[in-house]
This record gives C-alpha cells, structure tokens and sequence, in this order.
C-alpha cells in the first residue's frame, strides 16, 4: 500500500510541476516584450568625431541604425533629438544640453512622465519624460521652466537633457509612457 501511495504521489507532483510550467510559459508568452537596456558605451568625445557638414536649410538627417518606426532618437554626439512619427511628415528635430550622466547607447522606453517637478540640479523644469538611468540618477527630457539652456555643472550628476520650452512641449505630446526612446552616439 505504501508504494501505491507512494507512485500517487510521484504522479501528483509531475502533473503539479507541469501545469506550472506551463502557465509560466503562458503568462511569458502573453507578456509585453521588454526593452533591453544596452550595456554601457562611452561615445567618442565630440572633438574626436568628424564634424558633419549640415546645410541649415535642410533638418539634420534621422541617424542610420536608429530602428524603424515612431521613436525619439537622441544622439549624445550630436547633442540632437528626432521625433520621428508619421512616415509621410519629417522628423521633428532640434537640438539639446546633455545631462553630465549619459545613458547608454541602446533602445528604451518611456517608464515616467512628470509635468513640473525640481531638477536634480535644484532648477524648476516641466513636461520631464524620464527613460533609463545610469550611475544612480534618472535621464530624461526636459525644459527649465525660466526657458533658459545653460550647460549643466560638471561637479554635479544630473540626469536632464534640457531642451527649449517649445521644443519641450513637442516631447511631452510625443514621448507617452512606452514609447521608444533610441539612444545613439
């Protein structure tokens, strides 16, 4: 009797481990895909990169290898950001102040959105899309609220890419939560 209740059991607990690996790999399948984070590349400081002749009439070009689709691009070299929506329009594109924490070259999303908030440099910014971190402190969009653009304190670690209050606005109504942030160099 003992080895019958015995085998009932064993039976019990294959069934048991089966039925939950199988709703694990139903609850993975039916899971939103998740965005990688890149592993950490130091782009090249930008007096060692060819300076790229830019004809002011014409928007700078969406960089190759940024993916496909509606996305920010941010370039850390080019200090530039894109908004690339609908294929028939152009990107909307402008430039920015990079934070002194960078984040890495890869593809993101947009976890948070904060309308006003203080700056981890201590200055009033609105419309903040926040999309990584890196060194401890969140990286994201933003604009001061006084309009101003000044280069951030290298003594500090900050997170915000500071862009105009218009070109802030544009983010904010582009750049909701999940959209995709690529980040190249």
């Amino acid at each position: 009797m003992a080895r019958s209740s015995s085998g009932i059991v064993a039976g019990l607990t294959a069934a048991a481990i089966a039925a939950v690996g199988f709703l694990g790999y139903q609850a993975s399948a039916s899971a939103p895909p998740r965005v990688p984070q890149a592993a950490p590349q130091v782009p090249a400081p930008a007096a060692s990169q060819p300076a790229a002749k830019q004809d002011p009439s014409k928007p700078a070009a969406v960089p190759e290898g940024s993916g496909t689709g509606v996305r920010v691009v941010y370039s850390v070299g080019q200090k530039r950001v894109w908004l690339v929506g609908d294929p028939a329009q152009p990107p909307k594109t402008f430039t920015v102040v990079p934070s002194t924490v960078h984040p890495a070259v890869g593809t993101y999303a947009v976890g948070s959105r904060s309308g006003a908030v203080t700056g981890s440099d201590g200055v009033p910014i609105e419309h903040v899309v926040r999309f990584a971190t890196a060194e401890g402190v969140a990286l994201g969009f933003s604009a001061r609220v006084d309009g101003a653009t000044p280069a951030p304190d290298p003594a500090k670690k900050t997170g915000g890419i500071r862009m105009t209050r218009a070109d802030g606005d544009a983010m904010w109504a582009f750049a909701t939560i999940n959209s995709k942030v690529v980040v190249v160099p």
